[in-house]
């Protein structure tokens, strides 16, 4: 018996689509940025290029700043910047996990409320603000309570030694205040985002709150936990107003947390409008160069670590 063969094709060929054009505009603005960075790295090379030519180098650990001499060096700036990045990342971090994890439990509607509200009008509050709150109130609060009684009862540990009002500390703990809101609410979405099943799961088991956010809910989010840290670092390494006005502004390595310091946006933005000559200016764009590099450096160095981090969640899920 004769079998009825279908004339019709087993599959049309697709149509072809029409040019997404916001695909397209979005491409390119994606590829704007890359090159407006490019652009701002070469003007400023360009512009540091006597200070480059001159120093080397060498310009990244000598300690030298001594514009009568035309002797410059970034060391210190660099060790300012990024002590006082990391000591406020170490005094925000617990406080922005356990604001997030509160503001992320369900329940007390009002209480998270007037609680998120609070942190995320802090980062509507402008740094300059942030600076004279912290001259006049932080600073001297900081060497009253804090300073002297750790360098009263610990007077042989060096690294608390001749506390000041406007030092490395003070400068760190009002950057803490800063990046507190953006560490707490994108650790707070990425709480939530956490599947609610294992945290109902864990809660079967019989394990209590605290074991249940301990051992369940932040090892599942350390990843964006981790990237939230790193946008919080980005925004200290930054920071210019605010640590200017609290750190003391010497241009030294100090061997105390309480003792001034310097920063290289600090020093950038107090000397730029006086520096005359050739070198001199240079010199401070070259600080410029470094503050990216820096800042480029510690980016390369977190994308590895949450790339590994995020490894690690996936082969223990």
């Amino acid at each position: 018996m004769a079998t009825a063969v279908d004339a019709r094709p087993s599959s049309a060929a697709p149509a072809s689509k029409p040019r997404d054009g916001f695909r397209v505009f979005v491409a390119l603005v994606a590829t704007l940025v890359p090159l407006v960075l490019v652009v701002i790295v070469l003007t400023l090379v360009q512009q540091a290029w006597p200070a480059i030519t001159h120093f080397g180098v060498g310009f990244l650990w000598a300690s030298d700043w001594n514009p009568v001499t035309d002797t410059f060096g970034a060391l210190p700036g660099i060790f300012g910047t990024i002590a006082t990045s990391f000591l406020a990342l170490a005094l925000a971090l617990p406080v922005g996990v356990a604001v997030a994890v509160v503001l992320a439990e369900p329940g007390h509607t009002n209480i998270r409320g007037v609680i998120g509200t609070g942190i995320e009008l802090l980062a509507a509050i402008p740094s300059v603000v942030y600076g004279i709150w912290a001259l006049y109130v932080l600073a001297p609060w900081t060497y009253e309570h804090i300073g002297v009684p750790v360098n009263t009862r610990l007077p042989t540990v060096g690294l608390f030694s001749d506390p000041a009002e406007r030092g490395l500390f003070t400068a760190g703990l009002v950057l803490a205040v800063m990046v507190l809101p953006t560490l707490t609410a994108i650790s707070r979405d990425v709480i939530r985002a956490v599947p609610r099943g294992l945290k109902e799961n864990s809660v079967a088991l019989g394990a209590t709150w605290w074991e249940t956010t301990w051992k369940v809910i932040l090892p599942s989010a350390r990843a964006g936990i981790f990237g939230a840290t790193i946008l919080a670092l980005g925004r200290a390494l930054g920071e210019t107003i605010a640590v200017t006005m609290v750190i003391g502004n010497a241009y030294v390595i100090p061997h105390s947390v309480f003792q001034p310091a310097y920063t290289l946006s600090a020093i950038i933005a107090n000397e730029f409008t006086e520096a005359t000559g050739t070198l001199y200016p240079a010199a401070l764009v070259l600080l410029g160069l470094v503050l990216i590099l820096v800042t480029l450096v510690v980016n390369i160095v977190a994308l590895l670590l949450v790339r590994s981090t995020s490894r690690e969640a996936r082969l223990t899920a």
